[in-house]
């Protein structure tokens, strides 16, 4: 007696964050990255890859348009990639966000995702300014927002690419003039095409890990 395969289903992926990844579902990006990855991988018939970064956004502003944005969508995986304007923004318009409320929000956007049965990837901010001694300005603030996160992954069972951590170590052997910006982003922020495949490496290995 013959037996038909069912057809397999599409891992719906969605990537949750600012302007870093609004530009990152661009030509060059980390999402299309990742997505030509599969596709040399043979798998990208079981891969549906959507973006969800609005500029400027900081954790509450996911927070408002989860329902929308990302609920609506019902992926399988979302990997969230938030922080950099939390802290940025204190400096720059005099806002951002305090660690408390920062904890908060994240934790909300978790147990809304993990209600759902969604499996939740945290990704920690990478960098404000490239010099690798800490004398980046807001360097403390986005250490300890950065260990808010990890604390989140592990307290909640998520998966977690620490991108501070990462961008850090390869910054070490990657920018030896202590530059910046100019190595793995255009403007100390915002990812470059180095920036952008350091972080579609990362996120492919940790989507495909069993």
């Amino acid at each position: 007696m013959a037996t038909s395969l069912a057809p397999q289903k599409t891992t719906r992926v969605l990537f949750f964050g600012d302007s870093i990844t609004e530009a990152g579902v661009k030509p060059g990006g980390y999402v299309t990255r990742i997505g030509e990855a599969l596709t040399q991988k043979g798998l990208s018939s079981q891969y549906e890859l959507l973006g969800a970064g609005v500029g400027g956004n900081k954790v509450y502003d996911l927070y408002l348009r989860m329902e929308e944005d990302v609920l609506s969508k019902n992926p399988d995986v979302v990997f969230i990639f938030v922080g950099v304007n939390d802290v940025w923004h204190k400096v720059s318009f005099g806002t951002g966000t305090d660690p408390d409320k920062f904890d908060k929000f994240y934790t909300a956007i978790i147990n809304k995702l993990l209600d759902k049965h969604i499996r939740v990837i945290l990704c920690t901010p990478a960098v404000i300014g490239e010099k690798t001694d800490f004398t980046n300005q807001q360097d403390g603030d986005l250490n300890s927002y950065s260990q808010i996160v990890r604390n989140l992954a592990q307290k909640w069972h998520c998966g977690l690419v620490d991108l501070r951590e990462i961008f850090h170590n390869y910054l070490l052997r990657g920018n030896p003039a202590n530059s910046s910006r100019g190595v793995l982003t255009q403007d100390g922020v915002h990812l470059n095409d180095k920036g952008n495949q350091l972080v579609a490496d990362k996120m492919l290995e940790t989507l495909l890990a069993k």
